[in-house]
């Protein structure tokens, strides 16, 4: 550094030349117009020129009272300054006569010391003025090179133009004038009447970029910079994705991160939990690193997600590692359902306690009766924390831990969710449910996660974007997609995902809600499942090696349930399923019979199903050359048996006993739904149930199925 300053020397004299000349030029400048009036009298030929007479009569009018004024205060001043010489002049000529005529040792004590202060002070200005020629001038140089410097903040001519970081250099200098040339006007008027922007926070280092903050002159707001995003990077030298003007806490405040070049192309490197570590869900997990270089920890406990994008930039992965974080805590239980043909999650299937893959009606359907499920047990989970110590508002680590409370976290996962929101059967049934959940669930250790790549607003209900905690948005076509994920208003304000790129910029995101910041560009942790590369499995083997040494904290007891759950009514839960539909066919019914009680239901054939209906007396039908069951022949069966339970007399034969509701293992076979290949085929798996509800014991308690701990 010291030999390129050396080597450029000759350069900065120059400059420091024309420093010293633009400096006094501007003190003769502002000299003269202060003399001659230039202001008010530029004023009175403007008002002249406009033809208003009343403008330039104020206009002179202000010439000559101004005129008035300087020579009152050059007069009171000269008066002064008369005065105070005149009083000097005398003291100094009296002390002098009086020092001829009598001699000092005969003088009062008083008299000798003013004496001596008074040869002090000669002696002082006779030593000061032999050598005070030289600072006066080099004081008068620096001035005048001060006052003729670059009137933009900054040093950037001090910066070493080749040195390895030259390219990333960005100083207030060079954003002042990236802003100058931004087409704005009043903030081009601002600039040319030399004004000089207010940096609030002047530009620092911050991770792998620099931050500023400035308040713009009046007239000027944050969000007409965001609009010229694109001028400003280009000023800058800076790609759009690499420059992001927010609005600060005031409309006038402008938020300013530029990148370093190429910083943002890079991808995240391995995730931190990929070959060892647990994860703890109330410290969040591993997610991403910001624009800034920092790993960010994702909250899950008391927020809920929605991720989206265009297909193929990275929502499904960030879905993935979202719940593969955690599966490493042992106390989490895990659902997924996927609205599509996909074995994105097929891995973590050991370590979920429900999962369906399929774009059929039953997948839709087990996906309702789960928010369903989730709504149930947030009001079960409200009436336990009030019967606790204190009434605690919210579910904690110490709560969570006590399997006696079955407050465990609860994570559900729905990816394709605009397939759900839209079902035309199930749709607004879902919606309904996500929003109730979305709004209260998270105060209750129940956490909604959801991926589409269709955030439109028919696709995502305005209420669940309102309510979401953390709007997660990849690559997105327009600002309509950018408001439906990330929050209304965010597009206005520049925080934009729609300057993210198609594949160049896959696995980038935009995100709000994750850190206190006003958003974060992260670059999210990838971890492979693809032909020939599986990193999520091993981390699955590790999470059910973890879930094993803690069992004991997840078995729950059913001390804190309150009312035996009755047994199973077949009759009714059929009625339950056919959801109203007139018909249904017996092999979808068999399969949401299963979603709705697995430990029953699963092991059912069509053959048990058609014995249930004879029971009954409800006779076989066909449609379409299809079996199926008609809900006015179940409700007229239910009818017809609660009325002969009420009157033993009345006709009417009860049903013989001859079904078994748990046939033999050998009579199993696979419930209906989505056909993949062979390894990737539609599948649900549940715990045991509760004494409570008749639902799966995952709600409160995740140990009930067996083969998650094979």
């Amino acid at each position: 550094m010291v030999s390129y300053r050396f080597r450029k020397a000759p350069r900065d004299l120059g400059r420091l030349l024309w420093f010293l000349v633009r400096g006094a030029g501007r003190w003769v400048d502002r000299g003269w117009r202060w003399a001659s009036y230039a202001d008010l009298r530029a004023d009175a030929r403007a008002a002249r020129v406009a033809g208003d007479p009343q403008a330039r009569r104020t206009a002179q009018e202000l010439i000559r009272a101004d005129a008035r004024a300087r020579w009152v205060k050059l007069g009171a001043a000269l008066r002064r300054v008369l005065i105070t010489a005149a009083v000097v002049t005398a003291l100094v000529v009296l002390l002098a006569l009086l020092d001829a005529l009598v001699d000092r040792v005969d003088m009062p004590g008083w008299l000798r010391a003013l004496y001596d202060v008074r040869d002090a002070i000669t002696g002082a200005v006779v030593a000061v003025w032999s050598w005070l020629p030289w600072p006066a001038t080099l004081g008068a140089v620096g001035a005048a090179v001060w006052e003729g410097r670059d009137r933009t903040p900054g040093a950037g001519w001090l910066t070493r133009p080749d040195r390895a970081d030259s390219d990333s250099w960005v100083d207030e200098r060079m954003i002042s004038k990236a802003l100058a040339h931004l087409g704005i006007a009043p903030l081009s008027a601002f600039f040319k009447k030399g004004g000089e922007l207010l940096y609030s926070v002047p530009a620092r280092k911050d991770g792998d970029g620099t931050h500023a903050q400035v308040r713009l002159p009046l007239g000027v707001t944050a969000e007409m910079v965001t609009d010229r995003r694109k001028v400003l990077a280009a000023n800058l030298g800076r790609a759009a994705l690499e420059t992001w003007p927010t609005t600060g806490e005031e409309d006038g405040v402008l938020d300013l991160w530029v990148a370093d070049k190429g910083t943002l192309s890079g991808g995240a490197g391995d995730w931190p939990l990929l070959h060892e570590g647990t994860v703890d869900l109330f410290d969040g997990v591993p997610f991403g690193l910001s624009q800034r270089g920092a790993v960010i920890n994702a909250p899950l406990i008391e927020t809920n997600w929605l991720a989206g994008g265009r297909p193929g930039q990275g929502k499904t992965n960030v879905l993935r590692v979202l719940m593969l974080g955690a599966a490493l805590d042992p106390t989490a239980e895990l659902w997924t359902y996927v609205m599509g043909e996909s074995p994105d999650f097929e891995p973590l299937a050991p370590r979920l306690s429900r999962y369906r893959v399929g774009m059929d009606d039953s997948v839709a359907a087990d996906a309702v009766q789960a928010l369903d499920d989730l709504l149930r047990e947030m009001e079960r989970r409200g009436k336990v924390l009030g019967e606790q110590p204190g009434r605690p508002p919210k579910v904690s680590r110490r709560l969570a831990d006590n399997p006696r409370l079955g407050l465990h976290p609860l994570l559900a996962a729905i990816d394709e969710c605009h397939e759900l929101f839209q079902h035309p059967r199930y749709g607004k049934q879902a919606q309904e449910a996500a929003v109730r959940l979305i709004k209260r669930g998270r105060k209750y250790g129940i956490i909604l996660l959801l991926a589409t790549q269709s955030p439109t607003k028919d696709s995502i209900p305005k209420e669940i974007t309102r309510n979401i905690s953390c709007g997660v948005a990849f690559a997105v076509a327009d600002h309509i997609a950018n408001d439906g994920l990330l929050g209304s208003g965010k597009y206005r304000a520049g925080i934009r995902a729609t300057e993210l790129r198609m594949k160049t910029d896959r696995g980038t995101c935009v995100a709000v809600g994750v850190t206190d910041n006003t958003f974060e560009l992260i670059r999210t942790f990838y971890v492979p499942f693809e032909d020939g590369s599986d990193m999520v499995t091993p981390v699955i083997h590790r999470a059910m090696a973890l879930r094993a040494n803690h069992s004991h904290a997840l078995t729950t007891t059913r001390a804190h349930l309150a009312i035996e759950a009755p047994p199973p009514d077949p009759l009714a839960d059929i009625h339950h399923v056919l959801n109203h539909e007139p018909r249904v066919r017996t092999q979808t019914v068999l399969a949401r019979l299963a979603a709705l009680n697995p430990t029953t239901y699963e092991p059912w054939t069509a053959r048990d199903l058609r014995a249930l209906l004879d029971q009954h007396g409800i006779p076989p039908r066909k449609s379409d050359g299809h079996m199926v069951i008609r809900t006015n022949d179940i409700t007229t069966a239910i009818t017809y048996r609660d009325h002969t339970r009420e009157h033993p007399g009345s006709q009417g034969t009860p049903p013989t006993s001859s079904l078994h509701q748990n046939p033999s293992p050998d009579q199993h076979k696979p419930p209906p739904g989505t056909h993949l290949r062979h390894t990737y085929h539609t599948r649900t798996t549940h715990p045991e149930p509760t004494s409570t509800t008749g639902q799966p014991a995952s709600l409160p308690n995740q140990e009930g199925s067996e083969h998650h701990d094979d």
